[in-house]
């Protein structure tokens, strides 16, 4: 195999000079089956006898070869040691004119091409970005987005593909994505192509990309990405797959407008869902799922509206399933409940009703359960709490009665400083009788 390659690398250099077409595809044919035999080994021979300078004219798309030339770049720009030599080659232009062909497998091979010659490669993302090649492929997921056939589908996930190894890791490139518009493409393929497993998962790695920068949760959060989120989550069964959802949701929870977004689509009611699964399992998957659901609940009762909406005046379902998180026997959840307790204790109303409905003996027997060798986060947690719920001057009177100071001091000797911080704040609200309104923390898991 290898003396064959290094023929017919010889001999393509030869029929490249004498415009033989005819030996350029076998010559082409050749190679592409040396890179599956072995691709490391193949692209080591063509940067070694200097192949990738005699391919840029053979990308031109009148050229028969274009296809098969925008393969073999795809499979040698596998191995990292080849992207720089394809940017230097000056591969990369010639490339993204490619992009304005109508042939599916022209596009289909020059989306791999560029999306390999940019992964993991600053000289490969800086050259498409000189060419234009983000805006040409952003145009083709717009315009290409209705059509479900199988080819488009494939062509769409290698594109979408492309644009995540250009911006991957990169602010600036990803905020350059986000001004051409690609996130309501992408919630709009993410709604059309739900179907198409490999899309679909491109999709959501996009959505993870892009997610963290502020100004994208702008636009998703004008689109019905929460809808199609916790639509696409309820489908889902394998743990990878609703872990990949998790990811792309903790991010733009963060965005208050999304928060409520996700609680009106029914968000709340999957994760309450996935914590009675995982409560009582001991995989690791039903530990790190247990750990996310909840975490993602409390991240959602860090919005005003979205709080408000799950505390319903205080009978509501949600408010008082989390509620029975907070006695429960696992840290995960008696960490969320209290936290959860602390997020809804946000305003006086809030906290007068959570007060005389008991939710502070809960706190106490939780605190009771962490004086020695305790989870210092649940500690931190219900303390944080308490403090919130003694604000309101009304409420104060009633929590000294209840004996809430004398279990906080039991925490008097702790050497955590979080714990003590949180411990004089709580000891100070509930002897503090100015009256003012209530000005509570948002609390979440630190």
């Amino acid at each position: 195999m290898a003396d064959n390659l290094c023929e017919a690398l010889k001999k393509l250099k030869v029929t490249l000079a004498d415009g033989t077409g005819d030996s350029v595809e076998g010559c082409l044919d050749c190679l592409l089956k040396a890179l599956a035999h072995n691709n490391a080994e193949a692209s080591e021979k063509v940067q070694k006898m200097g192949v990738l300078l005699l391919l840029p004219p053979l990308l031109d798309p009148r050229s028969s070869c274009a296809p098969k030339v925008a393969n073999i770049i795809a499979e040698v720009a596998k191995n990292e040691f080849m992207r720089g030599p394809c940017v230097e080659a000056g591969l990369v232009p010639p490339l993204v004119q490619l992009l304005h062909c109508k042939d599916q497998e022209v596009l289909l091979q020059t989306g791999r091409a560029l999306g390999n010659i940019c992964y993991d490669s600053h000289e490969g993302r800086s050259a498409v970005d000189q060419a234009g090649g983000a805006h040409i492929v952003a145009e083709h997921l717009k315009s290409r987005s209705q059509n479900t056939d199988a080819a488009n589908g494939k062509l769409l996930t290698v594109f979408c593909g492309m644009l995540m190894n250009y911006s991957n890791d990169n602010d600036s490139l990803q905020a350059q994505l986000i001004n051409m518009g690609v996130v309501p493409t992408l919630v709009k393929l993410l709604a059309i192509h739900s179907q198409n497993a490999a899309l679909t998962e491109m999709c959501l790695v996009a959505f993870g990309n892009l997610a963290e920068l502020e100004s994208s949760k702008e636009q998703f959060a004008a689109t019905n990405v929460a809808e199609e989120l916790v639509r696409l989550f309820r489908k889902q069964e394998e743990h990878e797959k609703k872990e990949m959802i998790f990811e792309v949701l903790a991010p733009l929870a963060e965005n208050d407008v999304i928060k409520l977004q996700l609680v009106e689509a029914g968000l709340v009611e999957c994760l309450l869902e996935v914590v009675d699964q995982t409560v009582d399992g001991e995989r690791e998957e039903d530990v790190a799922q247990l750990k996310t659901a909840s975490d993602l609940m409390v991240l959602l009762l860090l919005g005003d509206e979205s709080m408000q909406k799950l505390f319903e005046g205080g009978k509501g379902s949600v408010f008082q399933r989390v509620l029975s998180w907070v006695p429960s026997h696992n840290h995960q959840l008696q960490l969320a409940g209290a936290l959860a307790v602390a997020n809804f204790a946000r305003n006086d109303g809030n906290c007068i009703h959570m007060v005389d409905t008991g939710i502070v003996q809960k706190l106490l027997e939780l605190l009771e359960r962490h004086v020695e060798e305790g989870n210092v986060t649940v500690q931190h947690a219900a303390l944080s709490a308490l403090r919130n719920l003694a604000i309101p001057v009304v409420n104060k009177s009633k929590m000294l009665a209840m004996g809430v100071a004398d279990v906080v001091l039991k925490f008097l000797p702790s050497e955590m400083p979080p714990v003590q911080f949180k411990l004089l704040g709580t000891l100070r609200m509930l002897i503090d009788t100015q009256g003012r309104s209530c000005v509570s923390e948002n609390v979440s898991h630190t």
